[in-house]
């Protein structure tokens, strides 16, 4: 066979835990983050990250939560080629992944708008992190149809050259302001009917993501030590590379300043752009999930299963943690009504904490019985879930 993107013949015969669980492990820093968006209300912020307007607290908080969308987004290029090695190679993939990535943005459509807004109608549909990921899914379906060399070399090119691009802009109303929204500049999208599309979450920087998760496919078809190895030196590198980039301060996101004290400038360094991804943002998150996956598989083992209860249904803590959130804030707004201004808010980060953990454990129960269901069932449609 000749080197490409195409799994070999020699994949994993069973499931391996070690990456549901790192996909549970961000995604319950992700329901820390959304919980702050449902109950510190009072005390938002327009950039979390902002050095000279958020808390230590809030601002930290927030960090962590950025690990989420590339790491899984990663994870989905890995799950793919996994995917590919046990169902028929590259085209088994392309077919799966342009069908999942449509149903994906379809979902983002409805049944997640809906649970942000409580709208059938809201003003601005927000294309966030579901959108982008149907779309990567669907850009991978005709990726990997490439060498795996090429594919490596042009997801390595997008990630750390896309924040080449970032003095174009093209004006609402332009000729071409839609597409480059979506692609790589964040902006709103007039809709016909009326109302706005804000693209939270542009393109291009995780195609490169979904596909260099899909390049190391084959590591995972390696023994166990030699993957480990592997994942510690991507990440090493990554994390290497991004203090070069840092330290000369002129290239791979904006500048970091000088603050008054150490611990805000600290703060200043780690101020990365998520919107789009800047390189030194995704090389810091993706070199830190390299070290988490390779940690992962040396984690004791009722820890590494906890963790992958909830990874192993993705989607479906996604959606319930969303609804469950926001249930959970009006039932408070109507029990003890507004404690903060109009809004029920919790009084601290601290608070935000707790509140995640204590929803994180009937979402885990969710999980495992929708697991078991999912496991269980004929039928076809259920493999998109």
């Amino acid at each position: 066979m000749t080197p490409s993107a195409t799994p070999s013949s020699v994949a994993p015969s069973a499931r391996i835990q070690s990456i549901d669980a790192l996909r549970g492990l961000v995604m319950l820093l992700m329901l820390v983050d959304h919980a702050r968006e449902f109950f510190f209300i009072h005390a938002q912020v327009s950039d979390p990250m902002d050095v000279t307007a958020t808390s230590p607290a809030l601002f930290f908080t927030r960090l962590v939560a950025h690990l989420c969308a590339p790491i899984f987004i990663a994870l989905t290029g890995l799950s793919a080629w996994l995917y590919a090695s046990k169902k028929g190679g590259a085209p088994a993939a392309s077919a799966f992944l342009f069908k999942r990535g449509l149903f994906l943005i379809a979902l983002e459509l409805t049944l997640v708008s809906f649970a942000w807004t409580f709208s059938l109608t809201p003003t601005t549909v927000f294309l966030q992190v579901i959108w982008v990921i149907g779309l990567s899914m669907i850009a991978l379906a005709a990726l990997v149809h490439l060498p795996r060399g090429l594919l490596i070399a042009l997801g390595l090119v997008i990630v750390l050259g896309h924040n080449l691009l970032d003095p174009i802009t093209i004006a609402e109303g332009a000729p071409g302001h839609a597409v480059w929204a979506v692609l790589h500049d964040r902006g709103y999208i007039d809709l016909p009917w009326g109302g706005q599309a804000r693209t939270s979450y542009p393109l291009l920087p995780w195609i490169g993501v979904i596909a260099l998760g899909y390049g190391i496919g084959p590591w995972f078809a390696a023994e166990g030590a030699t993957r480990r190895r592997r994942l510690v030196m991507l990440g090493l590198a990554m994390l290497g590379l991004f203090v070069v980039l840092r330290t000369l301060n002129v290239y791979g996101d904006q500048p970091w300043t000088t603050q008054p004290d150490l611990l805000h400038t600290m703060m200043s360094v780690l101020n990365l752009t998520k919107y789009p991804p800047s390189a030194d943002f995704l090389l810091t998150t993706l070199g830190v999930g390299a070290l988490l996956l390779a940690g992962l598989e040396r984690t004791p083992k009722r820890l590494v299963a906890l963790l992958a209860v909830f990874g192993g249904a993705p989607l479906f803590f996604y959606l319930i943690h969303l609804y469950g959130l926001h249930l959970l804030n009006l039932a408070a707004l109507a029990m003890v009504g507004p404690n903060q201004g109009e809004v029920f808010s919790l009084p601290n980060v601290g608070w935000i904490w707790l509140l995640a953990l204590a929803t994180a454990v009937p979402c885990g129960f969710a999980c495992r019985w929708f697991a078991g269901v999912k496991r269980r069932s004929s039928h076809w449609w259920m493999k998109y879930l």
